[in-house]
């Protein structure tokens, strides 16, 4: 991919990178990341909630943490629905 953009694999990657920080500082920040015909990401909150070691059965308390969560925009979903045949392999369009 690096090469259609006329960058150096170097460049490319220190592009990706900053991309990528600057979604985790807004993210840090409370804000939700919209990338039109993409997708959102968001920061959200969980609530500490029992769980259970699946080994001993042993009730544990699965510590309160924060997650990024990601909704396809319909733009991608369609676009990812084209390339399957209806079967959940890629077609050979």
């Amino acid at each position: 991919m690096f090469e259609k953009v006329g960058l150096n694999k170097r460049e490319a990657k220190d592009m990706v990178e900053s991309f990528f920080e600057e979604i985790r500082i807004a993210l840090e920040r409370g804000e939700m990341v919209k990338l039109s015909g993409f997708g959102n990401f968001q920061l959200r909150k969980k609530p500490q909630r029992p769980g259970r070691n699946p080994k001993t059965g042993e009730e544990i308390p699965i510590t309160a943490r924060r997650v990024v969560t990601f909704h396809a925009s319909q733009k991608l979903k369609s676009l990812v629905e084209k390339s399957f045949n209806g079967h959940g392999e890629p077609g050979d369009d």
